[in-house]
């Protein structure tokens, strides 16, 4: 079972930490130092759970960013980031947002497209990952 929940980052702090610390520290080398960010206390995080435990997280910025999406490498590949992510547009929608962005691993560009995201500029390096900016109107 599959429940998605958004809450600010008191409320997720100790579980997207963890989350996005596996994925982005010890998986992709991202250095910790500029993993977590100031803008977090002004995001809605995501928290995806599985069996009761939080194994997927993303965060929405309010100028409709949508960033720090991660699942646990043993959770992928069932449908949950494209929960996560759906969830943050839903809620994107929800404030009146005309659009969201996000930057993009070039690796999961295919993953994006099929949720609605275009790419746009040139592939870009952010912490030694190739990115590209993609961006996905939203229809009332």
């Amino acid at each position: 079972m599959l429940r998605i929940e958004l809450m600010d980052w008191a409320a997720a702090r100790a579980e997207a930490s963890r989350i996005r610390l596996a994925v982005f520290v010890e998986e992709q080398r991202v250095p910790p130092e500029i993993e977590m960010d100031e803008n977090e206390t002004v995001c809605v995080h995501a928290l995806a759970y599985a069996q009761g435990r939080a194994v997927g997280t993303g965060r929405l910025l309010p100028d409709g960013h949508i960033g720090r999406m991660a699942v646990l490498k043993e959770s992928r590949s069932r449908g949950l980031g494209g929960a996560i992510l759906e969830r943050l547009v839903e809620e994107a929608r929800r404030r009146g947002m005309k659009e969201v962005v996000l930057s993009a691993q070039t690796h999961a560009l295919g993953f994006y497209r099929r949720h609605g995201f275009s790419e746009e500029g040139e592939v870009f390096e952010e912490a030694g990952i190739p990115h590209q900016e993609m961006r996905r109107v939203l229809n009332s």
